[in-house]
């Protein structure tokens, strides 16, 4: 009696993903990953380079996108593993997908924050008449102004102009480096440029933005203006202005005109708005 043979199955793409026939697996894994699998090598190879040298040249002053490329780099290096140890293995192809919709759940989010934060942050509009006015303090180099801050006081000096009348809350500590605090630069600036002394209130505490409101609202209320029932200018960079606008109405402020001062350098703007985007998950989720 002739013993019938078992037809053989053909090849069907669930076996692949299942593992069977781990040979044609492997050799379909290196033949789709080979080619695309070196480029994403050498991607990641030149993005911990580059980021290297941003992070290390401080005086560039683009450090955050010398971190954001490390970043990458550690992304591309591990997608080009998963997909190697998926070839073939059920447990590593869940591991490989998970990762891949991380991936694109967070591009998706950073997408939508820097639309956030550029929408905030657009000049071009004449900022409506305040009551008083905040300038946020930023980098002093020794007892200079940094190109951060001289931006904001040259876009102050523009509003105090347009507001004769309104005080104006100059806040802002000593951070590291700085001679003089940021709120004693600032009003050396203007003073310098004919504002009156009188119409400037110093506050020279505050070490972050959530500090600068906080410190501000007294000398506000010293001064006559209620932040909570006022319209209370806010100058400071474009870039900065959602996070301000946020960390205000937190803290009480009932009416925030924003006065954004853009950077005249792109690659300066370009590297600050990345930064807010991941500067604003902090304040939504700690000030």
């Amino acid at each position: 009696m002739k013993r019938q043979r078992a037809k053989r199955r053909p090849l069907y793409r669930y076996d692949v993903y299942r593992g069977r026939r781990r040979g044609q697996v492997r050799l379909i894994a290196a033949a789709g990953c080979g080619g695309f699998g070196r480029g994403r090598l050498i991607a990641a190879a030149v993005c911990a380079v580059l980021g290297l040298v941003l992070v290390l040249v401080r005086s560039l002053g683009i450090r955050f996108s010398g971190f954001l490329l490390l970043g990458v780099a550690v992304l591309l290096a591990a997608s080009w593993l998963l997909d190697r140890l998926a070839a073939g293995n059920d447990r590593w192809l869940l591991v490989r997908r998970g990762f891949y919709g991380c991936v694109a759940v967070g591009l998706a989010l950073l997408v939508g924050l820097e639309a956030f934060v550029i929408s905030r942050g657009r000049g071009g509009m004449t900022p409506p008449a305040a009551d008083a006015v905040i300038v946020l303090g930023a980098g002093v180099n020794g007892t200079e102004p940094s190109l951060s801050l001289r931006t904001r006081l040259d876009a102050a000096l523009d509003y105090l102009e347009t507001c004769p009348d309104i005080p104006a809350v100059l806040t802002g500590g000593t951070g590291y480096g700085e001679e003089i605090s940021e709120a004693a630069c600032m009003y050396d600036y203007l003073t310098e440029r004919g504002v009156e002394p009188d119409r400037l209130i110093l506050e020279d505490q505050a070490s972050n933005t959530a500090e600068n409101f906080a410190r501000s609202r007294p000398l506000l209320e010293e001064a006559g203006v209620d932040p909570a029932e006022s319209r209370v200018a806010v100058v400071t960079n474009d870039f900065h202005m959602a996070r301000s606008e946020l960390i205000a109405a937190r803290q009480g402020y009932g009416d925030v005109a924003g006065v954004p001062a853009p950077l005249p350098w792109a690659h300066l703007t370009v590297n600050y708005y990345l930064r807010e985007a991941f500067a604003l998950v902090k304040t939504f989720l700690f000030d």
